[in-house]
């Protein structure tokens, strides 16, 4: 059994095994193709760039069913950024494209907002709407660091773990049942991220 980190050659990859390995996490794999799913007790999929290519590139590497498959039976998986998105329903990025379908919604860009720009880039205050194992020994107030033109809209509203505001309020963390995702990258989050990767290793 091991934590597969799933590289389908866009996601930020270096920062998040650095993590890992300050974390001392145990028995990490790097993971390019669907067979290689087998025996991983927790997924981590670190996503940047384009929600359409994104998929694709998921697809060609036959990593959507395996994925899909592994989270239905109860393992653990984490989505950063993009890796999020991809867990909903459809994005409008660049044309229509279809997510994984984990958890109902969309995601959309940003609409025009006065004096603030786009891609949303930076640090913002994280407001947790429920009490969450992944949120476990933050403190009371917390910053993570975001990098996003694009943010998703649970069709669910118990699906939303924390928002953040940026001209308007949008769910920058899900959880539901094994599922978890954060908008942010907790490995460029300093102590944030690493108790929230660490919250996610001691599941």
């Amino acid at each position: 059994m091991s934590l597969v980190v799933i590289d389908y050659g866009a996601g930020n990859l270096r920062s998040v095994l650095h993590a890992l390995r300050h974390l001392k996490a145990k028995d990490v794999r790097l993971v390019q193709r669907g067979d290689d799913l087998h025996g991983a007790n927790k997924i981590i999929l670190p996503g940047v760039g384009a929600f359409g290519a994104g998929m694709q590139e998921l697809a060609k590497r036959e990593l959507i069913e395996p994925i899909c498959q592994a989270v239905r039976n109860g393992t653990p998986y984490l989505g950063i950024c993009l890796g999020m998105q991809f867990l909903f329903d459809t994005s409008d990025e660049m044309g229509e494209h279809q997510g994984l379908g984990l958890l109902p919604g969309r995601v959309t860009r940003f609409p025009p907002l006065p004096d603030l720009k786009i891609p949303h880039i930076g640090w913002n205050k994280l407001a947790s709407r429920r009490n969450s194992v992944l949120l476990a020994g933050l403190p009371e107030v917390s910053y993570a660091y975001f990098v996003h033109s694009y943010y998703c809209s649970p069709a669910e509203p118990e699906d939303t773990l924390i928002t953040v505001d940026y001209g308007i309020r949008f769910a920058a963390a899900v959880e539901r049942e094994n599922i978890y995702g954060v908008q942010f990258h907790p490995e460029k989050s300093q102590q944030v991220g690493l108790q929230i990767l660490r919250n996610f290793l001691a599941l």
